[in-house]
């Protein structure tokens, strides 16, 4: 599983002219399951991020999380994040979950963050969205739990 958390000031997600979700200071999650991923992944992933110390403290440090600052979060389904393009031009997703598999670990991803007191808001699986991020620092990290097993 794939994460890509982007500390923001701002973040909206708009399916068809309509806002499905919307936050203010806290992450934006753009998320890729893998076809091998399992709840462990999701679990390690969700308190990872929640956990992450990269919002700013008094001093000017990183060194608070989501849970300390209040901060929200807004998750986004984005099988791209599984794309091989090293050979060719063209991209493959072979290594990307099949949609059911996907949706639910997505939506596993999703409760396990939200069971630890976070709000969170979403885009709509399986659909054209538009994603507007205002990445605060820019602060961007990448995560992948397949690296740490």
């Amino acid at each position: 599983m794939r994460a890509v958390v982007q500390r923001v000031t701002e973040g909206t997600v708009t399916v068809e002219d309509q806002v499905t979700g919307s936050i203010e200071s806290g992450y934006v999650v753009l998320l890729g399951v893998e076809d091998t991923d399992t709840e462990k992944d999701a679990d390690y992933l969700a308190e990872k991020i929640v956990g992450l110390r990269i919002f700013e403290d008094a001093d000017g440090k990183m060194n608070l999380s989501l849970q300390d600052t209040g901060g929200q979060m807004l998750v986004i389904s984005q099988f791209t994040l599984l794309a091989d393009a090293r050979k060719g031009r063209r991209p493959n997703f072979v290594k990307a979950a099949k949609p059911e598999l996907a949706k639910k670990l997505y939506d596993y991803f999703v409760s396990k963050v939200k069971s630890m007191g976070v709000t969170v808001e979403e885009g709509i699986f399986q659909t054209h969205m538009l994603v507007r991020i205002y990445n605060d620092g820019p602060v961007t990290i990448l995560l992948d739990s397949n690296k740490l097993f």
